[in-house]
């Protein structure tokens, strides 16, 4: 049976991530809005695997229908995860993924947010990828500070999101290339429309800031399409 442990489900998401219409077609949908989608999920499990040991517990938060939670189970049979999503529609369908591959012991399922976990150091490395750009700006600090308290010294945190950008010639070539993925044009311009409604963006500058103030150090870029950053830091 998988272990679901359902806490308090936060406010600061995407409303439409509690449908279940919007569940079931994201995985199909992802790849059209986000460039690059799975080469970036390929970056992170090269570099967790250049760091990381055989045997480590790795926190997945916003983990989604769990496409990233699917692809390194697959590949990293001594890994451990907690996956914590507040969306309950989300997590039934990463649970049911997981399920279908025979791996819920390898998983604890939390309905809620990082906060709601213990505080004791148990991570060996945090992924939040495509999930910081949708927590409002007042609660960013907070948002990094519980992942920090529950990283191992030098714990690994990955994040990947939609940045800032001033740059117009990124901005006209964003719905460009969210087009050749497979979305009209009509889709593209909708989106870029909800880009400053729906998301809480901040610069790469900024980023950094955040999370050395969070209690992590050493902040790179390990990765960039247009106008989404992946960042990886250690805990200090």
């Amino acid at each position: 049976m998988l272990r679901v442990t359902r806490l308090k489900t936060g406010d600061e998401m995407a409303k439409d991530f509690n449908s279940q219409k919007v569940v079931e077609r994201y995985d199909d949908h992802i790849r059209q809005l986000i460039p690059a989608y799975e080469l970036m999920h390929q970056q992170v499990d090269a570099i967790l695997q250049a760091n990381l040991s055989n045997d480590v517990h790795i926190l997945i938060v916003g983990c989604g229908t769990g496409y990233e939670l699917e692809y390194l189970l697959q590949r990293h049979p001594d890994w451990t995860f907690t996956a914590v999503d507040p969306s309950l529609t989300m997590l039934q369908k990463a649970q049911a993924q997981i399920q279908v591959m025979g791996q819920q012991a390898r998983v604890t399922f939390v309905h809620g947010e990082t906060n709601c976990l213990s505080e004791l150091p148990v991570f060996d490395a945090a992924l939040c990828i495509l999930v910081a750009h949708f927590i409002p700006h007042a609660s960013k600090p907070t948002f990094f500070s519980e992942i920090a308290k529950r990283l191992k010294n030098h714990g690994i945190l990955m994040t990947y999101d939609l940045m800032r950008c001033e740059d117009s010639l990124q901005m006209k070539a964003l719905p460009l290339l969210c087009q050749a993925a497979g979305l009209s044009e009509a889709q593209s311009q909708a989106m870029m429309d909800r880009l400053g409604q729906d998301f809480f963006t901040v610069c790469l500058q900024d980023y950094q800031q955040l999370l050395d103030h969070a209690g992590f150090g050493n902040v790179h870029v390990f990765s960039q399409t247009l106008t989404y950053q992946g960042l990886i830091t250690q805990k200090n």
